[in-house]
Order: structure tokens, then sequence, then C-alpha cells
């Protein structure tokens, strides 16, 4: 099973471009966490992971915005590289390498990826290979045990692409067919149906192509053999002049055919080059009746502008009432005189109305004034009334106040004997209340009570004298005491800082330093840290030159290898084997053995001639070679038959003889000028080539020595730099625990100076004892204060009383007089009460007498407006007459004008002219079209005679070819005769009548074996010919090896039936293992699904939650596979509603989440990684918690799986604390900027969570 073990990064986002700034990370098992804060490169792990494992960038991301931006480096060229060091699924060690670059240019960034390079190590060797980037995704995949869908979508999932699950219908269905792995099953499944009918189409075309082709074979042979058939018997005339006559006469006949298809090719060319012009001129004619209706259309546009324009002239004139204009059409002269009338009567309306509207302003200008003057009136009447309606008002209140004054002062006699009684009972209590009063006595004991309370303040006062020397030095015990404390508290903090590093800081340094020692430790480590570095560096210049070395020395050996392999098949081409010298040297034996059976030959026919002549002309009747004498004629003759047959065979094997040693001649000149080729083949086997693969494992042994260093040197970094990370966390509490040194110390010495202090100290009382003499003290001194208040609140009560008594005897005195003094007045007030009553009636009559006069000006101001009104009313409607009527003329005299420019543009731009231009222009086309046409049929009747009399003339000359064909045969059959009648001769010598008998029977059996063999050798040319014909179509390529092709054909339709049988079985199986292996994997996805939800999730309102794949009820009937379309839905009680627009931001995140752990569960049986970017985002602290649990869960559920390895990336501190609390994390990564603000990676205890400071 595969698991990842360490990677390193270098100029990817924000991680730095130098060799210091690499980081390598070490994954743990089974949990590895990454903790930063926002921005810090956290995410660019996991993308990285994911780059180096499917080749796929981050979404949304081009390759030059994941490397590092060389603007930020201020660098031309920016590199970055990802290595990653994991175990396969057969637990073989694999390094992979990824190296992208990205350049700088004027206006752009140029991005490339490099080669990328896998190492594995088997039997302890490493192997190397490098390849292209598609290569090295399927050597991933394939060594990591997981598809690539699964490792984007489930893995190494991105955050922003984290809640995939609850995405549309469709990206989802998508997603969940490339997890099942279904998709290639399902074009699997396509493909065979598609290629099965394919086959049987193929197939059935190709019977029916090969049954037609045999058909029409069939009907041609027939046909042919009729036709030779009927070539025996066409000959119906016979040629009787000479041989020299035919001749002559088959070349004027072939001449006179010649000149007249030179003449029939003539027409043709003249018949071409009319239809090319009549073309020419049907498109320019119909170019021409184009521009004619244009222009015809132009001319009827004129005529009716001017018929528009004489209306529109008899239209107004009728209107403005203008003679002369009732009749059209109208010249120039009638046009202007009628634009000047009509200029005149505009000029008069305008004055009309301009008349008009100055009557109506001047009487609207009158009635205005009229309004104004009531409206003065009635305004001041409205003041009138106003002003002696706010005078009554106030006479009517002052009347008002005067009667109610009377009215009081009605019932004063009676109360001026009320308050005498009054008043004399108030004095009464007076005096009464003086003599009752003792506050001198009162006074004298308050004087008595404050000396007593002098004397208990000074009592107390030296008591609290007292008291405060003996809290001094119960200050200084209690100072004492707590600087004890703080001291035990900060022995305690040094205690626990010196336990919390103690073991690491021993096992780096062997003792525990101070700040001074761990400072100068880590000075040293960071100088060793930059050289290893500077030498890693080094080594990697060092093995990127040896790759390049590589590269060349491979690109060098595949080029001869490939020089090689050419150059071995062309000689091989040649010679048929790869023994080149033999071959040559057996060519050159045929070709000297074929030569002197050539020379042999050429003189055989000399010979053999000779010897024929010597033994028929010559009476010699012995062998001209051995000079042996013929005892019989018939030995003789049968001699001259054998050098007859033998001369005759002789040219035909001369000729084959110099046929076959041309091409073994040939075949010697290619060899031979092969051999300079067979040379370098020599040079590149045994030189070459071997230098080449030596270099080559000589480079392939110092990349191998390099990469051990690099490896070294990286290893050495990464023992190296945690220790640094790990002294640099402690050195922070090392300077705390020195800062609470020298605290403690200053603490010691305050402790000493308070005892110093305490010593000698001896006091008779203690606080207890004078704390409660003063409480004593105290009490008296608040009974003394109580009886000073008391008497004092007496003294007060009684002087109260007497004043509120002395004070009523005044008012009461006060009162009477006022009463007295009111009555002197009431006749005052009487007289006033009838003179504003007079006045109060006055002011009444005369705002009734103005009232009175406001109504009728209302009226008649209301009649003045309405008046008004009706002036404006009928001023707008006048001058909107006016207006229209105005307006109506100006818009048809624009009109006029309108049509009029219309007119004179056509008539200045000369359209008639060049309308009648083009009529003529048309005209003289139709003629030259005509003309040509008659020109065409001409050459037309002029080719069919033509090809009438070359049809004759072919007749003829098959004629005269079947006379040339009978002259021969009879020319041969002359030859016949003659030999005849040489024989003849010769025979004359022997007896002749002995032999008339004999040769009468021998004449007889002669014609019948002519006549049989004349007719055998008609029949065997007939055969013959048709052999060739058939020889030669066979040769064709449609019918060269027929039967063996029809084999084979055979053979494959026989496979293909026994293929497609194979195929149905194997696709309907198929089909039912994709179905139930989906149901069986949907059932186990959501069982894991539930149990997860329902003990991570908090709230009520979900009970849980599972993926519902619903089949595609729109699937063809045709088609037989099953669809599913997938959805996540959440259940309460019997309810299932689809999460997908209805559940929270959390609920989401953890769906997805859950979801995602499901599928790993399910399909990552060999690789147990999964990494959760940010999974608390949007989650409430209840769920965080329980989401804790449940990974701690998972976590212990796994922990026999030993490749199980999950990686969780948060900036939740608390979130790690919770997952720390478990017994397998022990330490974690965190991830901030450096100075240069590069990302760095730094190994941390978990127990170091809380002294963090960001």
């Amino acid at each position: 099973m595969s698991r990842i073990e360490k990677m390193s990064i270098l100029g990817v986002r924000s991680f730095g471009i130098e060799d210091k700034d690499k980081q390598i990370i070490t994954f743990f098992s089974p949990l590895t966490i990454l903790v930063g804060p926002n921005g810090a490169g956290k995410t660019t792990i996991i993308e990285c992971l994911k780059y180096i494992c499917t080749g796929d960038f981050p979404p949304g991301t081009k390759g030059n915005t994941f490397v590092h931006d060389p603007k930020v480096a201020q660098e031309t060229d920016v590199r970055a590289q990802i290595r990653l060091r994991f175990r396969d699924v057969n637990g073989e060690l694999i390094a992979v390498q990824r190296a992208m670059v990205c350049t700088q240019k004027s206006k752009k960034t140029e991005f490339k990826t490099l080669e990328g390079v896998i190492t594995r190590t088997k039997h302890g060797e490493k192997v190397s290979l490098s390849s292209k980037c598609a290569e090295i995704d399927r050597e991933m995949i394939s060594s990591l045990g997981v598809s690539k869908s699964v490792l984007n979508n489930v893995i190494f999932c991105h955050q922003e692409d984290s809640n995939w699950p609850l995405s549309e219908g469709k990206a989802l269905k998508q997603k969940f067919d490339e997890i099942f792995s279904a998709t290639r099953y399902i074009k699997a499944l396509e493909t065979l149906r598609q290629n099965r009918l394919k086959e049987i189409e193929q197939n059935l075309s190709k019977i029916m192509r090969l049954d037609n082709e045999i058909k029409a074979l069939d009907s041609r042979k027939k046909q042919m053999e009729k036709d030779n058939s009927e070539l025996e018997q066409k000959m119906e005339k016979v040629f009787q002049g000479t041989d020299e006559q035919l001749n002559d006469l088959y070349h004027n006949h072939q001449r006179t055919v010649r000149e007249k298809e030179r003449r029939l090719v003539d027409c043709q060319r003249e018949l071409e080059k009319l239809n090319k012009e009549s073309r020419l001129l049907n498109q320019e004619k119909s170019e021409l009746l184009v521009e004619q209706g244009r222009l015809q259309l132009q001319a009827d546009r004129h005529q009716e502008h001017i018929r528009a324009r004489d209306s529109l002239i008899q239209s107004l004139a009728t209107q403005l009432e203008l003679d002369g204009f009732e009749r059209g059409p109208f010249s120039e002269r009638h046009i202007k005189n009628f634009h000047k009338l009509v200029r005149e009567r505009q000029e008069r309306e305008a004055e009309i109305a301009s008349q008009l509207m100055n009557d109506f302003a001047e009487k609207e200008t009158l009635k205005q004034e009229q309004i104004d003057e009531i409206r003065d009136k009635k305004t001041g009447l409205g003041r009138i009334i106003e002003l002696k309606s706010e005078i009554l008002s106030k006479k009517q209140n002052e009347l008002r106040n005067v009667k109610y004054e009377l009215q009081q002062l009605e019932g004063s006699s009676d109360r001026i004997l009320e308050l005498d009684q009054e008043l004399s009972k108030a004095e009464r209590e007076l005096s009464k209340a003086e003599k009752n009063s003792n506050v001198d006595v009162l006074k004298t004991e308050v004087i008595s009570l404050q000396n007593e309370k002098a004397d208990l303040d000074r009592t107390l006062r030296k008591l609290d004298q007292e008291m405060e020397q003996l809290n001094h030095h119960t200050t200084t015990r209690t100072q004492m005491e707590m600087l004890t404390k703080d001291k035990a508290d900060k022995d305690e903090q040094i205690r626990k800082i010196k336990s919390r590093h103690s073991d690491e800081l021993t096992s780096l340094l062997g003792y525990f330093p101070n700040k001074k020692q761990l400072e100068d430790w880590l000075h040293s480590k960071s100088k060793e840290i930059n050289q290893t570095r500077d030498r890693l560096a080094k080594l990697n210049k060092e093995l990127a030159s040896a790759e390049q070395n590589k590269n060349h020395i491979n690109n060098e050996l595949k080029r001869k290898e490939e020089q090689l392999s050419s150059y071995e098949d062309k000689l091989f081409d040649v010679c048929g084997s790869q023994d080149f010298e033999s071959d040559l040297d057996r060519l050159k034996e045929e070709i000297e053995k074929s030569s002197k059976q050539r020379a042999m030959l050429a003189g055989a026919t000399a010979v053999y001639s000779q010897f024929i002549t010597q033994l028929t002309d010559e009476n010699q009747s012995c062998c001209p070679v051995c000079q042996r004498v013929f005892q019989t004629e018939a030995e003789l003759q049968e001699v001259i038959s054998d050098l007859q047959s033998k001369l005759r065979l002789a040219p035909d094997k001369l000729k084959s003889t110099e046929s076959e040693l041309k091409k073994k001649e040939k075949r010697r000149d290619e060899m031979l000028g092969l051999v300079p080729m067979r040379q370098s083949i020599i040079d590149l086997k045994e030189k070459e080539i071997p230098e080449l693969r030596n270099k080559l494992q000589n480079v392939n042994r110092d990349i191998q020595r390099l990469k051990n260093d690099i490896e070294e040197q990286e290893t050495l970094l990464g023992t190296i730099m945690p220790e640094e990370e790990s002294a640099k966390v402690c050195l922070t509490d090392i300077t705390i625990m020195e800062r609470f040194q020298m605290e403690l110390k200053d603490v010691e010495r305050k402790i000493a100076q308070q005892a110093a202090k305490l010593q000698g100290l001896d006091l008779d009382r203690t606080v207890q004892q004078v704390n409660q003499e003063k409480q004593e003290k105290q009490h008296k001194l608040d009974t003394v204060s109580s009886k000073m208040e008391l008497n004092r609140k007496l003294i007060q009560d009684q002087q109260e009383q007497i004043q509120y008594l002395k004070s009523t005897t005044n008012e009461l005195k006060s009162e009477k007089l006022q009463i007295s003094t009111n009555l002197q007045r009431r006749q005052q007030m009487e007289e006033q009460t009838v003179e504003l009553s007079t006045e109060v009636q006055s002011l009444s009559r005369e705002i009734k007498d103005a009232k009175e006069q406001l109504s009728p000006l209302e009226t008649i101001l209301e009649k003045f407006q309405q008046e008004k009104e009706e002036l404006i009313n009928k001023k707008n409607k006048s001058n909107k007459i006016a207006q229209d009527k105005m307006n109506d003329i100006k818009e048809k005299v624009k009109n006029i004008h309108g049509y009029m420019k219309d007119i004179e543009n056509y008539i200045q731009d000369g359209k008639d002219d060049y309308k009648k231009q083009k009529e003529n222009e048309l005209n003289q086309v139709i003629a030259q079209l005509s003309e040509c046409e008659k020109h065409k049929e001409n050459i037309n009747k002029e080719m069919g005679i033509m090809r009438q009399d070359i049809d004759t003339q072919k007749i003829q000359e098959r004629w005269l070819q079947d006379n040339l064909t009978l002259r021969k045969r009879n020319e041969e059959l002359k030859e016949v005769e003659e030999e005849r009648k040489q024989h003849l001769k010769e025979m004359g010598q022997m007896q002749v009548l002995q032999m008339k008998n004999e040769h009468q029977k021998l004449e007889e059996k002669i014609d019948n074996i002519k006549r049989n063999h004349s007719l055998a050798i008609g029949r065997q040319k007939g055969y013959e010919e048709e052999i060739i014909h058939f020889k030669r179509e066979l040769r064709e390529p449609q019918f060269r090896d027929a039967e063996e092709k029809h084999r084979e054909m055979m053979i494959v339709m026989r496979t293909t039936e026994l293929v497609n049988k194979d195929l149905d079985i194997y696709y309907k199986t198929l089909d039912q293992a994709i179905m139930k292996f989906h149901s069986m994997k949907m059932e186990e996805i959501n069982k894991i699904i539930r149990d997860l939800w329902r003990s991570t999730y908090r709230g009520q309102d979900i009970e849980y939650i599972e993926i519902r794949s619903d089949a595609d009820e729109n699937v063809s009937a045709s088609d037989k596979r099953r669809n599913y379309n997938y959805r996540v839905v959440m259940l309460k009680g019997d309810t299932a509603l689809d999460m997908r627009g209805r559940c929270s931001a959390g609920q989401k995140v953890l769906a997805s989440l859950i979801i995602r752990l499901a599928l790993a569960e399910t399909f990552c049986l060999n690789c147990g990684i999964l990494a959760l970017d940010e999974p608390t985002t949007n989650l409430d602290r209840e769920n965080i918690e329980s989401l804790a649990h449940a990974l701690v869960e998972i976590i212990k559920s796994r922990s026999q799986q030993r490749n199980f390895q999950l990686l969780v990336i948060t900036h939740d501190e608390d979130f790690v604390e919770l997952l720390g609390r478990s017994e397998y994390v022990e330490k974690f990564y965190r991830i901030k900027k450096n100075i240069d603000q590069c990302s760095e990676i730094v190994t941390c205890n978990v127990s170091s969570l809380g002294s963090y400071v960001h």
C-alpha cells in the first residue's frame, strides 16, 4: 500500500527560489498537522502534492501564477522544483521530481514545464527514468494505486472545490462517475457495440462488393467469349490490291483520321472559347438587365415625384384660393410664381395672427387691472375686519376681568370678620409657645457634650497613632510573606521551563545551556546550515550539468542506433541477410557462371546453324563433330531435327540468361554501392555506440553519486534545520527563564531588607488590644454625638414653631389690609364695566358692516376672473388655429421642396441619358449573344459530321487491319508451300512410284492434320489471347491472390462471428457487474456517511445525510445501459430533502467533509492518504469539537493500517489542541513568513502551542 514520506518545495508561490529557501516536510503517520495564519502558504502544500501526483494545477491557476513571481524575486528566470519521496503499492521506494521555469518577458511571463524524473529503488539499486509529463502522470497513478479523479476530488481536494458534493446536478454526476471509474467501462461497452456493428457492416459491404464483382466478371467473360466467336466471322470483303497499296491506304487512312481528330480538337477548343464568351455575355446581359431595372425604377420614382409635387401644389393652391394652378404639369415659371404667392400669403397670415394676439393681450391687461382693483378693495376690508376683531377681543377680555374682580369683592366684608377671629387666635398661640420654650437649657447641655466629645477625639487620635505603629510592622511581615511566595512561584516557573526543554537541549548540546551558550550554538548551526545549502546548491548545479550531458549522450546514442537500424534495414533490403561479404562473393560467382552460359548460348546458335547447313546442303552423312557416319537417312534426319529444336530453344534461353545476368549485375552494383554503408555499420557497432554507452554508464554513475550526495546533504539539512528551529523555540523560554532568575535575585534581596526591619522589635500591647480599646472609645463618642444631635433638633423645632406662628400672624394682617383697599376701588370698576360694554357693541356693529360689504366684492372678483380665463382660452384657441394653419402650409411647402430637390437631382445626374445608354448596350449584348449561339450551333453541326466521319474511318481502319493480318497469314502460307516444293524436289531423287502411294496417303493424312492443326491453331490463338488478357487482369491489384484473399476473408468472417458471440456475453456480464458494483459501493458509502454524521453533527434538525443515486428514466429503449443521477439529501424522520440550496454554510462544509471521508474509506484501499484543508471553516465550536473527536476515532480505527496518513491544514490552534490531546500527535508544523516574506516550515511540539507568540 502506498504512503508519502517526504516532500521538498522550491520556488512555488510564496516559497523562495534560493537553495537556502528550500523547505522540506516529513509526513508523519497517522497524523500530520500544519498550522499557520492566512497567506502563510498552507494550501500551497496540498497544491504541490496534487501537482506532483497528477500534474494538474490548482483550479483557476495557470502555470505562470503557480511559480514564484519573477517580478517579486527580481529575476528574469525563476525555476520551481517539487520533489516527493513515497512508497508505492508494492512498498518500493520511489522519488519523483517535477520542475518548471517562468521567464519574464517585456509585457508578459512565459511558463514552461521541464522534463520530470522518476527514480525507483529495486534490490538496493536506483533506476532513474526521464519521461514526459503524461507518462509521469500515468506512472504516479499506477504507483499510488488510485485513479486520478480520486486524487483530485477526494485525497488532495483543493479548498475552493471542497464543497463539490453539493454542486449542481450535471457537475456532481460527472464527479461521481469519474470516482466510480464507471466511465471507462461504459465507454468500453459503447465502443464494443459500435465496433461490432461497424465490423458487421464492413464485412457485409465487402461480401456484397465481392459478389457483385464476381457477377460482373462472369458477365464479362461470357461477353468476351461471344466477341471472340464473332471475331472469326467479321470479315465480309477482302482487299484486292498489293501489300504496298494496302499499307499506303492504311497509312493514308490513319493520316486522314488524325487530321479529322485534330480538326475535332480545334473545334472543341473553339466551342469552349465560344462557351466562355457566351457565359461572359450572359453575365454582362444579366448585369445590364439588373441595371436597367434599377434605372427604370428610378425613372418611375421620378415621375411619381413630379405627380406628387403637382398634386401638392394643386392642393395648397386650392387651400389658399390661388388662381392659375388648377391643372398640371407645371413649368418652372409656374412653380416660382407659386412659391412667391405662398410666401406672401404666409406673411399676411402671420401679420393677422400677430394683430389678433395683440388685441387679446390688451383685453387681458384691462381685465387684469379690474381684478386687481377689486382684489385691493377686498384686501382693505379684510384688514379692517381683522384689526377691529383684535380690538374687540381685547375689550372683551378686559370686561371679563373687571366683572370677575367685582364678583370677588362681593364677599369681602364677611372675610374681614373671619380674619379678625383668626388673627386673635394666632397671637394667643404665639405667646404660649414663647412662654413654654427651654432653648437656653438645651444650649448649655450641648456645650457640655461638645467638651466631652473633644476629649474622646483626642483619646482616639492617640489610639490611631499607636495602631499605625503596630500596623507598620504588620505590613512589613505581610510583605515578607508575599515576597517568599513570589520566590516560590518563580522557582516553580524556572523548574517548568527546565523540565520542558531539558531533554531536548541536552540531546542537542549535551548540557542545559544559558542564553549566551544557546545563541552561540544557534550561530554555529546557522553557519553549518548555510554551508550545507551551499554544498547542496553546488551539487544541484553539477547534477543539472550531468543530467544535461546525459540527455545529450542519450540523444546522440539514440541517433546512432537509429542510423545503425536504418543502415541494417537498407542492407537487408538489398542482401536479404546480414552476411554481406559471403552474399557478395556468391553473387559474383553466379554472375561469372551466367556470363559463361550467355557466351556459350550466343555461340551455339552459329554452331547449330552451320552444322545443320553442313548436314543438309552438303552430301556428307557423317557428324560434323566426331565424323561418325550415319547409317541411315532416318538417323541423319533425327540428328538434324534435334539440332533444329536446340536452335529454336537457344534464343529464348539466351534471352532469359541475359535478363537474369542483368538482374544479378544490378544487384551486384547495388551491393558494391553499400560497401561504405557496411563499413559505417561496423564502425557504429564496434566503436561509436559502445563508446557512447560507456560514457552513458559513467554519467549515470556520476548522476547517481550526485543524487546520493544531494540526498545525504538534504537529509543532513532536514536533520539540522528542525534542530535549529527547536533551539530557536527554546531560546524564547531560556530568555524568559533568565529574566525569572534576575527577578528571583531581586526578591531575595527585598526579603533580607524586610528581615532587617523586623529585628529588635518588642511591643507590650497587641493590635487586638489597641483595636478593642479604640472601639469602646468610638462607642462613647457615638453616644455623645447622638445626644448633641437630639438637643440641637429640639432647639431647632422650638425655634421653627415660634417662627411659623409669627409668619401666620403677619399673613393674616396683610390679607385684611388688601381686602380693605379693594373695597375702596369697587365704584371705579363698575364705571369701567359700563364703558367697555359700550365699546364692544360698537366694534361688533362695524365688523358686521365690513363683512356685508365684502360678500359682493367676492362675487364680482370671481366674475372678472372667469371672464379673464375665457379671454385667455379664446386667445390660445385662435393662436393654435393660426399656428396649425401656418404649420400645415409650411409642411406642404417643405414636401414640395423635397420633391423638387429629388426631381432636380434626377435631371442633373442625367439618369435618362444613362438609361438610354444602358438599353443600347443591352441590345448590343443580346445581338452578340445571338450571333455567338449561331456560331456554336454551326460548330456543333460540323463536329457531329466529323465524329460520324471518324467513326466511319475507324470501321474502315478495322477492315484494313484485318486485311493486313490476312496478307501476313498468306505470306506464311506461301513460305510453307515453298518449303513443301523443296521437299518435293528432294523427294524426286527417291523412289517416286513407290513413294507416290505413300505420298498420297501422307498428303491425305497431312491435309487432315493441317486442317485439324489450323483449327487447333485458331482455337489456340484465341485461347492464348484470352489467357493473356485474363492473366493481365489477374495481375491487377484487385484480382491478385484472389483465392488466398478469399480464404483469408472466410477465416476472418468466421472468426468475427465467434468474436461477436463472445463480445455479447462479455457485454452483458460487464454491464451487470457495473450495476452490482455501483449498488454495493453506494450502500457502503452511505453507511459510513450516516455513522460519521451522527457522531459529528450536534444539531437536532438533521438525523443523517446520504447520497441518492436515481436511475435515469430518460434512457432510450435501444440503450440498455443504466445511467445514474446523484444528489445529496438530508433526512429527518421519513422526510428526505435535497441539501443543495437548503443547508447553511456550516452544514455544507461538514457534509462535504464527511462525504470525502466516506469516499476515502471506500475507494482508497491501496492509498491511505487524505488531506483536509481548513476543515473547520464555518463550523461552530461544538461541531469543531465533535469533528476533532470523529477524526481521532477514525485515526484510532485505522491505526493498525501502517500506511494510513491524515494531513490536516488549519489556522485554528484550538482545533489542533483538541487533536493534540490524543496519543497520535507529538509534533506539528508551523508555517510562517520569514523576513524576506518567503514561506518557512518549522517543526514544533504540541506542548508549545500556548507559548507561541504570533
